[in-house]
C-alpha cells in the first residue's frame, strides 16, 4: 500500500483528502505545518507528498527543494491557490513533479497521484548497475567485486544502493541519515554513519585506506564517485 503524507494548513481540505485517497487504497498522513510535517518524515518515509504553497511556518517552495535535494526519489505534487502559468513554472522548477491548482477535483488529483507513482516505479526499476569492477544486482540484493560476491548487512546494502543512486554528489552525513536510516533519531548517528562506511570500504573498496568510490569529501560529507 502506498503512503502519502498530506501537508496542507487547511485542516478541511486535510480531512478530505484523507478520506477519499484513503478510499482509494492508500494510507495517508497529515500535517498543518511543516514543523508537523518534519515529524511525519522522522518515521517511515512516505512514497509521495502533497505539499501546499502557503503554510504558516515556512514557504512551500522552500520545503519543496529542501525536499528534492534530501529525499530526490519521493514524487511531490503541490498545492495551491494560485493559478498563474509562472507560478505553475516556479512551482515545478522549484523541484515539484506536479502542480495542482485548489480548488480540484478529486479524481483529477487521484489521476495525477498514480502517474507520479508510475513514474517514480519506473526510475527505480533499473535490475543492475555496474561501476568498475563493482557490480550491483538490484532484483537478487547481489554485490560483486570482481566478480566475487560480497556479503553486506542490509543496512550496508542499503548505504551501497544509496550512493550509487546518488553518485557524484556530494552527501552530508545528515542527508544520507534521513535517506538510509529513514529519518530516525539514530544515537550518535554521525560516528554510526562513519563507522558504517568505514566496514562499506573494507568490503569493496580493493584499498580502503585510500579508497576509489566512496570518497571523503573535507566539511561535507561524502561522495560516490564511478
Amino acid at each position: 500500500m502506498n503512503r502519502i503524507l498530506a501537508i496542507d494548513d487547511d485542516r478541511d481540505i486535510l480531512k478530505v483528502l484523507k478520506a477519499n485517497l484513503e478510499l482509494h487504497g492508500y494510507e495517508v498522513d497529515t500535517a498543518e505545518t511543516w514543523t508537523e510535517a518534519q515529524e511525519r518524515l522522522s518515521g517511515r518515509m512516505p512514497d509521495l507528498i502533497i505539499l501546499d504553497v502557503m503554510l504558516p511556518d515556512r514557504d512551500g517552495m522552500e520545503i519543496c527543494r529542501d525536499l528534492r535535494k534530501d529525499f530526490p526519489e519521493i514524487p511531490i505534487i503541490m498545492l495551491t491557490a494560485r493559478d498563474k502559468v509562472s507560478d505553475k513554472v516556479f512551482g515545478l522548477e522549484s523541484g515539484a513533479d506536479d502542480y495542482v491548482v485548489k480548488p480540484f477535483e478529486t479524481l483529477e488529483l487521484l489521476a495525477r497521484i498514480k502517474v507520479c507513482l508510475r513514474r517514480a516505479a519506473s526510475r527505480s526499476v533499473k535490475e543492475e548497475v555496474s561501476i568498475g569492477n563493482l557490480k550491483v544486482d538490484f532484483k537478487k540484493r547481489i554485490v560483486t567485486v570482481s566478480g566475487k560476491k560480497i556479503d553486506l548487512t542490509p543496512k550496508e546494502y542499503d548505504l551501497l544502493c544509496f550512493f550509487i543512486t546518488r553518485r557524484g554528489e556530494a552527501l552530508s552525513r545528515d542527508t544520507i541519515r534521513k535517506a538510509v536510516w529513514k529519518g530516525s533519531q539514530i544515537y550518535s548517528w554521525s560516528r554510526v554513519i562513519d563507522v558504517h562506511i568505514q566496514h562499506l570500504r573494507q568490503k569493496i573498496e580493493k584499498d580502503p585506506a585510500n579508497p576509489k568510490y566512496i570518497l571523503t569529501v573535507p566539511g561535507a560529507g561524502y561522495m560516490f564517485k564511478e
